[in-house]
């Protein structure tokens, strides 16, 4: 496996996208503080995403004539870092640029790419992906959600999804239902549906987590009618579809990135502080060893789908490592400013050391829990 996770480096045109970048997203959080700033992949704000759509920031990889920049994953890579690691909001553009607009570009009908894509790249067509289910944990395939079709192709959708990431505030979810079989038959009969979230017969119900925010949210389908062109991709082929849409999840810079704007916080207060000593200097040496190891990894990851593969092992890697580490910084830098309790220290930087211990134990839930993960590495090293 590991000869493949080969080091590459960003090309010179994707570099040269920063400067301007950079100024448009200095804009957009100089008025936000540290511990909102932390919340990046929550942050919704959707004329900032507008504002990044306008600026030709979103669908950087899909098709041209569908309002995309057929640039390479190397480009989103850049951008997606920029965004994260300001702390940017990026919530309500995040799923239809990483995921939903890829898919409806790989897997979609020509006449799904010219009503989606475009505005997915204006930022206006916001997307959740409705892939967990209620008693199932991390097991995507115990799929009970049912869409049965009708004589006239529609569809017929009943179930709940939860967990589902701002469904409360995006116009469509890309779901994962079971289509034939039942749920013993894993992941055989499921497919996709692209799903109005305004269709009658949905009911969203937010999800408030122990820090006061809801970005998580349940979803119930009593008898929700869907048109046939709802279908995304092939009837009884939406695992495959989904495990490639995850390598796009997995593997990129947002796995790295979560508790960045805290060593930049911590950083700033040891310079305040003038505390460089030996002990301080080598955790700091070691967090920022540690991020620029995993974000060569991220880079090498992207190579893979800039190569046109499918890095599903790769990907899982990198995200498994990439969210210990991120578990790890509140808890490392925490123990560090508790080390010296008589050093000043700045309240916004104790909010957002206080939100990222609080949801640090997520990171290695979204996206795939650890153990889901650690058994994809394991059969990839033909250990399973």
């Amino acid at each position: 496996m590991f000869d493949k996770l080969t080091l590459s480096v960003l090309p010179d045109e994707d570099e040269a996208l920063r400067p301007a970048l950079r100024e448009i997203i200095a804009g957009a959080v100089a008025a936000i503080p540290l511990d909102r700033r932390a919340r990046s992949w929550q942050g919704f704000d959707a004329a900032f995403s507008r504002l990044l759509g306008e600026a030709g920031y979103i669908g950087l990889s899909l098709p041209r004539k569908f309002g995309g920049a057929e640039r390479s994953p190397f480009t989103r890579f850049v951008v997606v870092e920029e965004l994260l690691s300001a702390g940017a909001p990026v919530a309500a553009h995040w799923m239809g640029d990483r995921q939903s607009g890829p898919l409806i570009a790989h897997y979609g009908t020509d006449e799904q790419r010219a009503f989606y894509l475009p505005r997915i790249c204006r930022g206006e067509a916001l997307f959740c992906i409705g892939m967990s289910e209620p008693g199932s944990g991390s097991d995507l395939a115990n799929v009970r959600t049912r869409a049965a079709r009708g004589d006239d192709g529609s569809w017929l959708l009943n179930g709940q999804k939860i967990w589902t990431t701002n469904a409360m505030h995006s116009d469509y979810m890309i779901a994962l239902v079971r289509t034939s079989g039942t749920s013993a038959d894993r992941q055989s009969g499921l497919s996709q549906l692209i799903v109005d979230l305004k269709s009658p017969g949905i009911t969203i119900r937010p999800i408030v987590d122990l820090t006061g925010d809801a970005h998580f949210a349940e979803v119930f389908f009593e008898d929700v009618h869907l048109p046939p062109e709802a279908l995304i991709g092939e009837e009884g082929q939406g695992w495959k579809q989904v495990t490639a849409e995850l390598a796009f999840e997995r593997s990129g810079p947002e796995r790295i990135y979560s508790s960045v704007v805290l060593i930049d916080a911590w950083t700033r207060h040891l310079r305040a502080v003038g505390r460089l000593d030996t002990a301080t200097l080598r955790l700091l040496g070691s967090l920022t060893a540690q991020l620029a190891v995993l974000r060569e990894m991220s880079i090498a990851v992207t190579a893979r789908l800039v190569a046109g593969e499918s890095p599903i092992v790769e990907a899982s890697l990198v995200k498994d490592l990439g969210t210990e580490f991120e578990q790890a910084v509140p808890q490392l830098i925490g123990d560090d400013l508790g080390a010296h309790p008589d050093e000043p220290t700045d309240n916004v930087l104790y909010r957002t050391l206080l939100y990222l211990t609080h949801v640090a134990p997520s990171f290695s839930l979204r996206g795939g829990t650890r153990e889901v993960l650690r058994g994809i590495i394991a059969r990839g090293l033909g250990l399973r």
